[in-house]
């Protein structure tokens, strides 16, 4: 009874484990079909062609400040940083920067308004929070180390600017 017992059982696993072959090669399949494929030149193109619009934006904006504005050289790219930024912010509250994000990739998120897509998205998220814990408080999540890296390395800067003016 031991040994007909030992068989069956030994039977059975081998059952078993061909059945968890077969689940996982029927997994493996699965995946293999699910999982988008890239093509890296097609992603450097679409961020190419993305992130130029994007800068053409940039230069059409500063054009139009300096030609009918009338807005000094010198601060028309200030002007130009926010309003890609406001553009950007738009763009995120109405749920139109993230189809341009996943199409261009890093074309549409490397650029300053990429950053203010982070930002805003986030104040977006957490709308329902309220505006102290909600958008106060998750803003920072993204704009925090920035910042805190912004400030940090201008000091160190400074500090570097202030040294060598001694020396």
């Amino acid at each position: 009874m031991g040994n007909l017992s030992k068989r069956r059982l030994s039977i059975l696993s081998v059952k078993f484990t061909e059945q968890q072959q077969k689940r996982n090669e029927k997994y493996n399949k699965y995946v293999e079909h699910v999982t988008p494929t890239h093509s890296l030149a097609m992603n450097m193109f679409k961020a190419f062609i993305l992130g130029g619009i994007i800068c053409c934006l940039g230069q059409l904006i500063m054009n139009v400040l300096k030609g009918q504005f009338g807005i000094d050289a010198s601060e028309a790219p200030v002007w130009c940083s926010m309003i890609l930024v406001l553009i950007s912010c738009i763009l995120t509250s109405i749920n139109l920067y993230a189809p341009l994000a996943n199409w261009g990739g890093a074309g549409a998120l490397v650029p300053i308004t990429g950053f203010a897509n982070g930002v805003c998205s986030s104040a977006c998220e957490f709308q329902v929070e309220g505006m102290v814990f909600g958008v106060g408080c998750q803003i920072f999540k993204i704009a925090g180390p920035v910042i805190l890296y912004g400030i940090f390395s201008s000091w160190c800067l400074g500090v570097i600017y202030w040294v060598a003016g001694i020396i």
